[in-house]
């Protein structure tokens, strides 16, 4: 094991300028690291945070991101897509900045949940949602979300429908969202039915959109 750790350490010398630039190259060498029982970013004061400047760099993120969630609670519950957030950040680490990667957002989410900071992710359907936020998605909550998720919205009469769910069923559950500010009604839709919309499920299409 040894002479494996060792051989890492030269390949991280060799490769360092691509690990620090390229977010897909930086992955896959946490992957390998991962593989032998090492943890790069587990001290900022190690061997890896002096060597690759790790520590520097996903503490800058960890900062970022908790920017990036606050400046959105208001607009989403405290819920954001992965890919979204990482469009956020890199937007504020501006044009000149090393670009991120989903992989280096969840690494750092990791490490600002090991300080008891309430960020998590979060697995609804196919989708990664990071949560920034306290409190607990439950069952009937992630199914009104995984059904809203193709589109952004859902409806009562769809949770009933499509879920097999009773009209208290649903109506409490629809309840629960608003109140946590997970979701906002739409009284405008053309058939008349009120639309449960998720913002966390909207946002990034914002971000695609030019300043």
């Amino acid at each position: 094991m040894a002479i494996f750790k060792r051989s890492l350490e030269d390949f991280a010398i060799k490769h360092r300028n691509d690990i620090r630039q390229d977010p897909v190259f930086r992955a896959q060498f946490h992957t390998m690291c991962a593989n032998i029982g090492v943890d790069p970013l587990a001290s900022n004061k190690g061997m890896w945070a002096q060597l690759l400047g790790f520590g520097d760099f996903y503490y800058e993120l960890g900062v970022q991101i908790v920017e990036a969630c606050l400046a959105t609670r208001a607009y989403n519950g405290g819920f954001m897509e992965l890919a979204s957030l990482r469009n956020a950040v890199q937007r504020r680490r501006g044009a000149a900045a090393d670009p991120v990667s989903e992989d280096d957002i969840s690494r750092a989410i990791g490490k600002l949940k090991t300080l008891g900071s309430g960020f998590r992710l979060v697995k609804i359907g196919n989708k990664s949602l990071v949560q920034s936020v306290p409190g607990e998605l439950n069952q009937d909550k992630n199914a009104a979300l995984d059904l809203a998720q193709s589109k952004g919205y859902t409806s009562e009469r769809e949770l009933m429908q499509d879920l097999k769910w009773s009209e208290t069923r649903a109506s409490e559950t629809v309840l629960a969202l608003l109140k946590e500010g997970l979701a906002m009604i739409d009284k405008g839709a053309p058939d008349g039915k009120p639309l449960l919309w998720f913002p966390c499920l909207q946002y990034n299409i914002q971000l695609s959109i030019p300043p």
